[in-house]
């Protein structure tokens, strides 16, 4: 196998799983999202969420921003600029 196509396996092995896949659908028609509101949205834990926040980061999914807002910490995410311009499959109607 190519490497180039090895890659790609990995990467779509990884987004296949449904919590994922539904932090790319709720990522996808917006800029960015904070991790407190994608948490509230989809209702998992801090821990959770983080882990697969961390597993599409680390495939080149997802963008993690860590800066402060007043003394608290913040996290924004957003779908890099790369998976951003990558259709996602269209449902069809039968």
């Amino acid at each position: 196998m190519k490497s180039d196509l090895r890659e790609f396996v990995v990467m779509e092995r990884v987004i296949h799983e449904p919590a994922r896949l539904l932090i790319i659908t709720l990522l996808y028609p917006v800029a960015t999202m904070d991790f407190l509101r994608l948490r509230k949205v989809l209702g998992y834990t801090p821990g959770n969420l983080s882990s697969h926040l961390a597993k599409l980061e680390t495939v080149g999914y997802v963008a993690l921003e860590k800066k402060f807002k007043g003394k608290y910490p913040m996290t924004i995410c957003s779908l890099t600029k790369k998976r951003a311009a990558r259709r996602l499959p269209t449902m069809r109607k039968s």
